[in-house]
């Protein structure tokens, strides 16, 4: 092996080396961006339970639920 040849490896190795970090960071920003997203729906998600176990917890609602019973 000559000396292009290792010259040449060696630019092909770094060349590939660079085009997976920018793969990598790609990845890892939409899985943030997903992360987030995720964080975004749980939040209102606990909001809206909490809403409906107020609606349920009321006693105008149990009262109409016992007479819509009857």
């Amino acid at each position: 092996m000559g000396p292009f040849e290792i010259a040449a490896i060696a630019i092909i190795g770094g060349l590939v080396y660079s085009a997976w970090e920018v793969h990598h960071k790609s990845k890892t920003k939409a899985n943030k961006g997903d992360i987030k997203a995720l964080e975004d729906e749980i939040s209102q998600l606990k909001e809206r339970i909490s809403t409906l176990e107020s609606i349920v917890t009321d006693k105008s609602y149990q009262l109409k639920d016992q007479i819509s019973r009857l």
